[in-house]
């Protein structure tokens, strides 16, 4: 009987790296049809690339479990904590150089662009142990709910590795597809990755200078103003559900509702009030444009504080072994 139930298993595990092809995953077929139309690929290669791409429903649990479901204490800590900050500090002082001219062009803050990396890759140590086109094939064709976002950059990532003759079957991401030091999906890849040491290539999965520019470029790109706020601690006294209010309002307004920012800020800055569940009951936080344009890299606002947070942490250790 233990026999059986073990071969039934190694069988059933088996059936969960099964390759995939235009029969097996409904929707494939028309895709390479959309692509060989829109796109003058091969009919046969394609074919014969997604013949050999393997179904993942691991990626599909990976997704379906986000650790932004955890408690904000604990996220918190796996981010912003004395390991990430050491390690940070290494990585500012090896790239000090490239990030100084990343500040200067983009206008996004050192701390923060080293923070973000630190956030998704520790630094370009784990960028993901999945190949990118099982990843996006999976979610593309298995994940109806976001089917649409991932048809797309499978597009994106087909045009890409044609672009910059990536091995199809060779480079990997996270889950959800996103590549290299900071972690770009491919429609991001193509939109905002940049040269910046000039060596006449684009190369997100080796290169830390153009991971650092391409972070300013692509926080540039969706509207980070130079010098302006992220967020700031406030006090709220009104009555009511005070998180509940998801909309930017102004200063004053959130005035006269009893909410209070710990510094003194022009009236007329727009905020959103952030609701954070801590051991001591809930701790509020005004998030400005600037924590806004980061959630444009993950719609979280744990990622966004967390990410906000960190650049903080770096700055102050910073400052202090500057000091010492």
């Amino acid at each position: 009987m233990n026999n059986l139930l073990r071969c039934l298993f190694l069988f059933v595990a088996s059936l969960s790296a099964m390759p995939v092809s235009s029969a097996t995953l409904p929707g494939l077929s028309d895709f390479i049809d959309e692509m060989v139309l829109k796109h003058d690929f091969k009919r046969e290669e394609l074919t014969g690339l997604f013949a050999r791409v393997e179904h993942r429903p691991e990626i599909i649990d990976a997704i379906s479990r986000p650790s932004e479901r955890k408690p904000w204490p604990e996220y918190r800590a796996a981010f912003v904590n004395a390991y990430r900050i050491k390690h940070g500090l290494a990585f500012w002082k090896a790239h000090r150089l490239d990030l100084i001219r990343a500040e200067k062009k983009y206008g996004v803050p050192q701390a923060i662009i080293v923070a973000l990396i630190g956030v998704e890759t520790l630094y370009g140590k784990q960028t993901g142990r999945f190949l990118t086109l099982n990843a996006l094939t999976t979610l593309a064709f298995d994940y109806p709910r976001r089917a649409v976002f991932f048809r797309d950059e499978l597009e994106h990532y087909l045009l890409l590795a044609r672009e910059q003759q990536f091995d199809l079957l060779e480079v990997r991401s996270s889950y959800a597809g996103a590549m290299g030091i900071p972690q770009f999906m491919p429609s991001s890849y193509r939109h905002y990755a940049v040269d910046f040491n000039g060596n006449h290539k684009v190369d997100l999965l080796n290169e830390t200078a153009d991971a650092i520019g391409s972070v300013g470029n692509y926080l540039q790109g969706y509207g980070w103003i130079r010098g302006g706020r992220v967020s700031v601690r406030a006090q709220v006294s009104g009555e009511g559900d005070m998180g509940a209010i998801k909309a930017p309002r102004s200063l004053e307004k959130w005035a006269a509702a009893g909410v209070i920012p710990d510094i003194k800020i022009g009236q007329d800055a727009q905020a959103r009030l952030l609701d954070y569940t801590v051991e001591e009951g809930r701790e509020f936080w005004l998030g400005f444009n600037n924590f806004e344009v980061i959630t444009r890299y993950n719609n979280s606002d744990y990622y966004a504080m967390s990410v906000f947070q960190l650049a903080e942490a770096l700055e102050a250790a910073r400052r202090g072994r500057q000091r010492g």
